[in-house]
């Protein structure tokens, strides 16, 4: 395993795959920014962290993904609390499943807000700033979900696929510098996000989820199915035929 990260930012830290990751990496000794909207909730991830390190690991900063022109700023002075950075995390997700024949314009562009647009407007200024430095590693947590348009969650889907598509072309603009971006495809994990999707097969917990990310994060994978089964398990379900996949109904 590489070095462990000195300085590192989640963004949508308040629960979920996102905490879990905080948590994993202040265990190792990483200094985090916790970024999400609930500052409550972020404030108490923070005191257990930095209970159980015995010193001040994790820093919070309340911020909505909807605010675009926010990131720049604040990018820099989370570097400036945390005394540097080397690693961004961005893992702010919403999911949206529409009733049968519900068709809600408002809530799949919020989707499209919090997982993509978000994703865009922090990750731009990420990548300057650490091609202009000539190293640091960018993940953004995507989804098995995008490699195929099912009919449950439309939105989610196309937010996940596409943030896909966006972080190889950022991979394909800063490699040259040095810059690492990672693109993390988790299959289903608990989480307060998947609550009410019922019984979900072969579902890991978010620490479990965790800790499989961390270890591709250090290993500089470029794209990494979380478990890894999951890799086969995408390559048979986007090799059925898409008048089969209709029929299936999923």
């Amino acid at each position: 395993m590489a070095d462990r990260f000195g300085h590192a930012l989640v963004i949508g830290a308040s629960s979920g795959i996102g905490e879990a990751l905080a948590r994993r990496l202040a265990g190792e000794g990483t200094r985090v920014a916790l970024v999400a909207r609930r500052q409550e909730r972020l404030e108490k991830i923070a005191r257990e962290i930095n209970a159980a390190a015995g010193e001040q690991r994790a820093f919070t900063f309340v911020h909505d993904v909807l605010n675009r022109d926010e990131p720049p700023l604040l990018l820099q002075r989370i570097a400036a609390t945390l005394g540097g950075l080397d690693l961004v995390i961005y893992a702010a997700g919403i999911l949206y499943r529409p009733e049968d024949g519900e068709f809600n314009t408002e809530k799949d562009l919020e989707v499209l807000e919090v997982n993509l647009l978000g994703a865009i407007a922090w990750l731009n200024p990420v990548a300057e700033r650490f091609a202009a430095l000539g190293h640091g590693t960018i993940v953004g947590i995507g989804s098995i979900a995008g490699d195929r348009g099912r009919a449950g969650a439309p939105a989610y889907n196309t937010s996940k696929a596409a943030l896909a598509t966006y972080l190889e072309a950022l991979r394909n603009r800063v490699s040259r510098t040095g810059v690492v971006v990672v693109t993390i495809k988790p299959g289903f994990v608990k989480t307060p996000m998947t609550a009410d999707l019922g019984k979900l097969p072969g579902a890991v917990s978010a620490d479990r989820a965790a800790r499989l990310i961390v270890k591709r994060m250090h290993r500089r994978a470029v794209t990494a199915y979380i478990p890894e089964r999951w890799r086969l398990i995408s390559w048979a379900v986007r090799a059925v035929p898409s008048w089969l996949f209709r029929r299936l109904g999923v």
